[in-house]
């Protein structure tokens, strides 16, 4: 046991009733950097997704097809997709409507996903748009796409709390969410946009899916760390029977138009967890851990995830 955990790893231990393999949503690419101060050159995108290939995510959000005067962040994706070519993994990007779709389908884009609101004044926000026209335009977008055979995923954000509505009720996700898939969505992420869930939250609003007839395995979590429940809802995630997760290396992200939203849950810290409960995920973690130390480089800053500072500490000490 001494060993394993010089080495940086955790100990396994399994518990049961939980999956034996979960599917990381890896987002740092897009979620995370969207929301960054620095904007990373196409070339570091295109690098930070190889990276990240490399350590074995097998899904990477690779890009946003959205207005650079509004995410400048995101300006250039088409040029990062063409320049990944076939790395061997899924590389899904977001396209809020027809334009952005018609962009990513040129620049080869085989994934894409949208984004809708349980809340009407995030909707304007984020969409610049009520509910109502934000689905009508996220719907036409999944049409077109299914037409031409691209998978399209489903965002639903504040899910748990919206910082100028309050709390959330699980009726308006659930709604958001069954709409989505009649409309076609492979699967549907929800999203806890400003970090404000806890464990019991998480399993209510999956219970409330479960009721309204929405098979668990349709259901993905999208994660923020505000107040440091986001593996602890995670881990609610998981005994929810939930085997899909999102996260941004690093821990990177937010989102720009959610002031208290801080970084998306650190996928060191969701490694460390998995490979503790023995979960396969397909990951390398110390691979990660580097991939994730090389961007905050890149961006100046410190990475927030503690597994990631655990190991470098522990580095240092040998």
């Amino acid at each position: 046991m001494t060993d394993t955990l010089a080495l940086g790893l955790p100990v396994p231990r399994s518990r049961a009733g939980l999956p034996e393999r979960v599917t990381i949503w890896e987002v740092g690419p897009r979620d995370g950097l969207q929301a960054e101060a620095t904007s990373l050159s196409v070339g570091d995108r295109v690098d930070l997704i190889r990276r990240l290939a490399a350590a074995g995510a097998s899904v990477i959000e690779a890009g946003s097809f959205v207005r650079a005067d509004r995410v400048p962040q995101m300006a250039g994706s088409g040029e990062v997709l063409s320049a990944l070519g076939d790395v061997g993994v899924r590389l899904p990007v977001l396209t809020p409507n027809l334009r952005g779709l018609d962009d990513a389908v040129a620049a080869g884009a085989r994934e894409v996903a949208v984004f809708l609101s349980a809340t009407e004044r995030f909707s304007l926000a984020n969409l610049g748009a009520s509910k109502a026209d934000a689905e009508r335009a996220a719907e036409a977008v999944v049409r077109a796409a299914l037409e031409q055979g691209i998978r399209v995923r489903g965002y639903v954000s504040m899910v748990f709390g919206d910082p100028w509505e309050g709390p959330v009720a699980h009726e308006a996700t659930v709604e958001v969410s069954e709409r989505m898939l009649e409309w076609g969505v492979a699967e549907v992420s929800l999203g806890d946009t400003i970090g404000v869930g806890t464990p019991g939250a998480v399993t209510d609003v999956v219970a409330a899916h479960r009721d309204r007839g929405i098979p668990v395995d349709l259901l993905a979590l999208h994660m923020h760390d505000t107040y440091g429940q986001a593996l602890a809802n995670v881990y609610a995630g998981l005994e929810a029977g939930v085997r899909i997760f999102d996260s941004a290396v690093a821990g990177t992200g937010g989102c720009p138009f959610a002031k208290s939203a801080t970084g998306n849950l650190a996928t060191e810290d969701l490694l460390w967890m998995l490979d503790g409960l023995g979960i396969e995920h397909g990951m390398d973690l110390s691979a990660i851990a580097d991939t994730g130390n090389w961007l905050s480089v890149q961006l100046g800053k410190a990475t927030t995830s503690r597994v990631a500072r655990a190991l470098a500490s522990g580095k240092e000490a040998r």
